[in-house]
């Protein structure tokens, strides 16, 4: 597995509430990716609904729809589930959101790389 990457403490992302946004490389273009945090867990998606290439967030960090059970795209309002990414309902038809590893440990959140995902050449070296 690629090296860990930092993205926050583990302190920033509450139950349902705000993400907190990154930028990184996407098949070699710089896009956001976001971290939510839901049933206890940490999920990271590409910023970027599965219709068409547009960020989902309505305001700045804001991905739930006002149930707060799915991420929703501020223009189409397509909904998705937070834990898989899966499209729900509306116009991304079978495109869910692209998914970003992250994991958890020591009050951190971390992302790791991937062939498609990739930091940015200025992007900060996790610590040890």
């Amino acid at each position: 597995m690629a090296e860990a990457l930092p993205v926050c403490a583990s302190e920033a992302l509450q139950e349902r509430g705000l993400a907190v946004q990154w930028e990184l490389l996407y098949c070699g273009l710089e896009e956001r990716a976001f971290a939510v945090r839901v049933d206890g867990q940490v999920v990271a998606y590409l910023n970027r609904c599965g219709h068409v290439p547009t960020e989902l967030d309505w305001q700045p960090n804001a991905f739930w729809d006002d149930s707060r059970q799915y991420l929703i795209c501020a223009v189409h309002g397509a909904l998705y589930s937070p834990r898989t990414g899966a499209c729900l309902g509306g116009r991304c038809g079978r495109m869910g959101l692209i998914p970003v590893a992250v994991s958890e440990r020591d009050g951190q959140v971390h992302w790791y790389p991937s062939d498609t995902l990739q930091p940015l050449p200025d992007a900060p070296a996790s610590s040890p």
